[in-house]
């Protein structure tokens, strides 16, 4: 069955649509199934999985209401290598049909159980809004997975997040979610922020926190985390994820690392 991430932060402008999409892509690279679930009414996702979220004719949105499902809603984006269930603005509708709706919180996780036995990973791109949504996507989900931003309000979102986790663990019953992975994004060991961010959250998170390079002896170590890499912009405009747009860019190298890790993860979880 797939292993299935919401990647989730309480604060816009974190990556978790970068980290999403170029996840995926270094999934899929070592021969991972997997299936993003574009949950943000923008389809930033889809379109950064190179395909148009103007001309699909089924959505997230359908499935949501359960008018179609993952399997019709589906498109397999020959770019990146994965599948996506797209978002459009359609999507933004789904929040006031929802309210009055039966099972508005579990939605997704029922959608996706009928697909999860066709994927390795199944990612889901959360608005930053705590909305019905994002509640839809964590309620479906097995694991957290937590971007952020060098920088103080970043580190707030971050804590809203863990207070919104543990209603969702609390009141809908699933015990075993919790943030179990986070990233620093832009991290740049030269600025003090960069610093300061990843020394905070090692310290909340210890081993969830990802590191993408390992301590040079001959240097003092700071840290690490997905670099600032101005190649990752150019690959949104053209609608790739980075791996595709520039194999040998540092962020290619970043997330090819978190893959690797992600599939250790889970291999010493299924051990335990």
């Amino acid at each position: 069955m797939a292993r299935i991430f919401c990647i989730a932060n309480q604060k816009g402008g974190v990556g978790k649509t970068t980290t999403t999409v170029n996840l995926a892509a270094g999934l899929a690279r070592i021969g991972q199934r997997v299936l993003v679930v574009d949950l943000d009414p923008q389809g930033n996702a889809t379109m950064g999985s190179g395909i148009d979220k103007r001309g699909l004719e089924l959505t997230v949105y359908d499935v949501l209401l359960e008018s179609a499902s993952v399997a019709e809603a589906k498109q397999y984006s020959s770019k990146a290598g994965y599948d996506v269930l797209g978002a459009n603005r359609e999507l933004a509708g789904a929040e006031v049909e929802l309210v009055e709706l039966e099972r508005r919180d579990k939605r997704l996780k029922g959608a996706l159980s009928a697909v999860a036995g066709d994927y390795d990973f199944i990612l889901i791109d959360c608005p930053p809004s705590l909305s019905i949504l994002t509640i839809n996507g964590l309620y479906a989900a097995d694991e957290v997975f937590v971007p952020v931003n060098p920088g103080f309000f970043d580190l707030i979102g971050l804590a809203k997040l863990q207070t919104t986790v543990k209603r969702v663990r609390t009141r809908l019953k699933r015990p075993e979610l919790d943030i179990r992975h986070v990233i620093v994004n832009n991290f740049s060991a030269n600025k003090a922020n960069s610093r300061d961010t990843y020394r905070d959250v090692r310290e909340a998170f210890g081993d969830r926190v990802i590191d993408t390079a390992q301590p040079d002896p001959n240097k003092t170590w700071y840290g690490s985390g997905v670099p600032n890499d101005g190649k990752i912009t150019s690959s949104q405009s053209a609608g790739v994820p980075i791996s595709l747009y520039d194999k040998r860019s540092r962020a290619t190298a970043a997330y090819r690392v978190i893959a690797t890790v992600l599939l250790q993860r889970g291999t010493a979880r299924n051990e335990t």
